[in-house]
This record gives structure tokens, sequence and C-alpha cells, in this order.
């Protein structure tokens, strides 16, 4: 399932932009007390980007594997008050270390960092999202 169209993603108003960048607009159904974009939608689309990078850097695994997060660790650094995207990123150790054991067992476990900036290339936040993937392939 294409990850803007998950249910939850879809009610946080999480979209693709025009270069696959997942984003998020700053509106008044996304702020907390403070007037600010509230955590749990900060969550849900540096989340949500994680699923989205293991989708395109698998694309031969989507529909035939189990991927569920396994834990996660997330730092805010900034409250935002506009527009934000997630830019995910996985190191090529991680990818080494999936590929090899996914091959050998029909599951691994992967690490994706995401970074959350505003409009103006500012860090909102930082997350790390530890993976496991499981076939589901007989």
């Amino acid at each position: 399932m294409e990850t803007i169209e998950i249910p939850f993603a879809k009610k946080v108003g999480i979209k693709k932009n025009k270069d696959g960048i997942l984003e998020l607009n700053y509106d008044e159904s996304n702020q907390n007390h403070l007037k600010t974009m509230h955590a749990s939608a900060l969550f849900t689309l540096a989340e949500s980007a994680s699923g989205d990078a293991l989708q395109r850097q698998f694309p031969e695994l989507v529909g035939k594997v189990a991927p569920v997060v396994r834990d996660s660790q997330i730092k805010f650094k900034k409250p935002a008050s506009s527009h934000v995207l997630a830019l995910p990123s996985i190191t090529d150790e991680s990818l080494s270390k999936f590929k090899e054991q996914f091959k050998r067992k029909g599951r691994s476990f992967i690490a994706v960092e995401v970074t959350v900036q505003d409009s103006e290339n500012s860090v909102i936040c930082i997350g790390t999202f530890n993976w496991f993937v499981q076939s589901i392939e007989q």
C-alpha cells in the first residue's frame, strides 16, 4: 500500500510532493496547545517517511513482507509553525546487514533515520525507526 494511502497518514494530512518527499502542511487540525505543530503529527510524518523509504529501497519486497516498527526514538529540537518535510536515510552498513540476514532467514531488522525540516530548512526533529521485516511468502 502506498504510504500516503494508509488511513492514519491520510487523516493526519501527509502528502507526497513532486520529488517524492513526504510533507505535512501546518494548519489548525495539527496544532497543539501552543499553536505549533503537535508532536504526534511530527512523529507520524517521520514514521511514515521511514516506511516509505523502505518501500523505495526494496520495491521487490512490497506485498511480500510484513514490515512493522519494532521501536523508535525521536528528539524534538524546535517547534514547527510552518510546512514541514521528512528526509529519511539508511546507512550502507544497515542496508548490507539487512540484505544479508533477510536472504538467509527471510526476516531482518533495519534502522531508518529521519530528519524533519521546516520551510526554512531548520531541523524540527530527528528520529530513528527500527523496523522488523519478515517474509509472508511460503
